[in-house]
């Protein structure tokens, strides 16, 4: 039996601005159940207390200290790796704060040599110089690192280019790949795991998206439940060589299936 869990954000509780109906009342339940969980998100661009305002708005009631975003997590990462070194992000305020709180460095990057590491997660307000400077403190050997590898970003609007986007842009224009510090990367599932307090054989990942959610999980040995609410389709699912341990429609179906599990 699963005593904790991680959950997405994008596509599991909310779709941009947009509540998926039964979220809030299956984490409220798994709270009055006495279950652990906290919200384990690729989105870079909010801090953990807007996060937490946006889902208190929606009905939700979670704190900022249950969650933990990609941007906290590479700026856990980076002093494992580069502590100290001169870092140009590109991205919004939840990277720019979590590096700024960690005590780096940030550098414009106008001048590539001044450039020791590139951060690049979502910046919705992105421009053509911010890729330039970026790209070309890479090509001058300045570390690339990226805050996690979403492709798409799941909104009531539709399917919009993801932090995974903008990091592939510069991976093509430079040749080099960046590292991953999210989903699916383990680093952010191992991270999450030690700051919470959660056992691995005791955890469970729940998230809407095959390529980063899933294959997270299955990267940091947790088991794995889909939601067919957000990226992946079932279809898509079907036909797919990476395999969650669960899949279901919806959170309901889930809180029912736990219910079923004692």
């Amino acid at each position: 039996m699963y005593k904790s869990f991680l959950i997405d954000l994008d596509g599991t509780l909310y779709r941009g601005e947009e509540l998926i109906q039964d979220a809030p009342s299956f984490l409220a339940w798994l709270r009055d159940e006495g279950f652990s969980f906290a919200i384990l998100t690729n989105n870079s661009t909010r801090t953990p207390q807007q996060v937490a305002e946006k889902l208190l708005r929606m009905g939700f009631y979670v704190t900022a200290e249950e969650i933990f975003t990609s941007s906290l997590a590479t700026a856990e990462y980076l002093k494992t790796k580069h502590a100290g070194k001169r870092i140009y992000p590109i991205g919004e305020e939840g990277l720019i704060e979590a590096l700024q709180k960690a005590g780096y460095s940030l550098v414009d990057g106008e001048n590539p040599q001044d450039v020791e590491v590139v951060v690049s997660g979502l910046d919705r307000e992105v421009t053509y110089e911010k890729l330039a400077r970026g790209a070309l403190a890479i090509r001058a050997g300045a570390a690339f690192i990226a805050t996690n590898g979403d492709k798409a970003l799941p909104t009531e609007r539709g399917f919009l280019p993801g932090a995974g986007s903008l990091a592939g842009l510069l991976s093509i224009t430079t040749g080099v790949d960046p590292t991953v510090v999210g989903k699916p990367s383990k680093i952010i599932v191992e991270m999450a795991l030690n700051r919470f307090g959660f056992k691995q054989k005791e955890s469970l990942i729940i998230g809407d998206n095959l390529h980063t959610d899933i294959l997270a999980g299955k990267n940091g040995g947790l088991d794995t439940l889909l939601l067919f609410t957000g990226v992946t389709t079932q279809e898509e699912a079907e036909t797919s060589t990476i395999r969650p341990t669960y899949s279901f429609s919806s959170l309901t179906e889930v809180r029912q299936w736990l219910m079923r599990k004692g």
